[in-house]
């Protein structure tokens, strides 16, 4: 019998979804992540135009659901979000899944259509009423690589206030608002109580977080096991340091802090997440300490060629002592070190004088009383004379 080939007929009318993105990710992902990010791949096969307007009407979902499902991708690393001037999207691009930091295709443009920076006061109601008049400047480490960790709260200037019930009303009677809290209450699956309201109310009077930061906020901690309010306030009170407005800006100063911990983890021969105290030791060297991801390198690498053993702990030992020199860069290395092996020179020079100039006396049952000192001449004169 001759073989038989067996063909798929030609056709535009398919569309090719990775089997990777049905391994790795599909399950993970709810319903509406998965309707747009399938339709996005359909268009972008197509090369159709879209919007953020016809995918909301297509699926019968708000604006701000598609946004929310695009930052999610984004987060997942399977979408690039392009931004303008004024926070708004202006495009989409779409990763490729066999290196996700490549972006070989483009997506359809998206139509710019709702901004991401939150607009003038809507809680026209509230008491408690407080904006933030004065941004504080971006931490410089954040400028070379090195950035605050999560959870790091230098911020001491802003403290939440003691909100009432009616500013808690007046805040939830907000659409936009109570659609968060919504939102929130499926991130942590349970009813939030008030302490985490007021927590949220606190960022959005007190930080001037906008409703889309905060929701990025709580789904990148939760992301990361972390449904604890007091921490994603913490981290919000990072972020308002470092100057971040958006969840473009969020999600930038999330890739360099990982790049830095990556690279990090790395210079010490390890390959695996970094352990609590591991992550202590970082946020020491780029939080507290300021050094530039080259200084701590540096480091790293005379640990490596040193022990195989406690890394992290020498390589603090070598850092906190370039610290107390006052080294700021990679060129400042070399004459802290010269400094301080003449100080380990002089220590131990002082060290061995103090030793020979002392009688070391042996302490045993014979010695424990006063020694007496003899003139064996005169006593034996003594002797022979009697």
């Amino acid at each position: 019998m001759n073989r038989v080939n067996i063909y798929r007929a030609a056709t535009n009318d398919q569309t090719t979804i990775s089997n990777l993105f049905i391994d790795e990710y599909m399950a993970d992902a709810n319903d509406a992540q998965l309707k747009i990010y399938l339709f996005l791949i359909r268009m972008m096969n197509a090369n159709l135009p879209t919007s953020v307007t016809d995918i909301a009407d297509k699926f019968n979902y708000t604006e701000k659901d598609v946004l929310r499902s695009l930052m999610y991708w984004e987060s997942r690393q399977l979408l690039a979000l392009d931004f303008d001037a004024a926070h708004n999207l202006s495009g989409i691009r779409v990763l490729s899944l066999e290196n996700v930091y490549e972006a070989p295709r483009t997506a359809p443009r998206i139509t710019p259509v709702l901004s991401f920076v939150r607009p003038a006061s809507m809680l026209t109601g509230m008491t408690a009423r407080s904006t933030v008049t004065q941004q504080s400047p971006k931490n410089n480490a954040a400028d070379n690589g090195s950035l605050p960790a999560d959870g790091t709260n230098r911020n001491s200037k802003i403290t939440r206030p003691d909100y009432s019930l009616d500013d808690l009303s007046d805040f939830k009677n907000n659409e936009d608002i109570e659609q968060l809290l919504l939102v929130t209450e499926q991130y942590v699956a349970r009813q939030l109580t008030r302490s985490d309201m007021e927590t949220i109310l606190f960022l959005y009077d007190r930080l001037g977080f906008s409703t889309d930061l905060i929701d990025y906020l709580v789904q990148h901690c939760v992301e990361r096991g972390k449904k604890d309010f007091r921490y994603m306030e913490k981290v919000a009170l990072a972020w308002h340091e470092q100057g971040i407005v958006s969840p473009a800006d969020a999600q930038s100063a999330s890739r360099k802090y990982d790049k830095v911990v990556y690279t990090i983890m790395k210079s010490l021969g390890k390959n695996a997440d970094p352990a609590p105290k591991e992550l202590e030791y970082i946020n020491k060297w780029t939080k507290e300490y300021g050094f530039w991801l080259d200084v701590i390198q540096e480091a790293c690498d005379k640990t490596v060629l040193t022990t195989d053993r406690n890394r992290f702990a020498y390589a603090d030992g070598i850092l906190t002592k370039w610290y107390q020199a006052g080294v700021h860069h990679k060129a400042d290395i070399p004459a802290a070190d010269a400094s301080y092996k003449r100080i380990c020179a002089i220590t131990d020079k002082q060290r061995k004088n103090d030793s020979s100039n002392n009688i070391v006396t042996t302490k045993n049952k014979f010695n424990n009383f006063a020694q007496n000192t003899y003139d064996f001449d005169a006593l034996e004169q003594n002797i022979l004379s009697n």
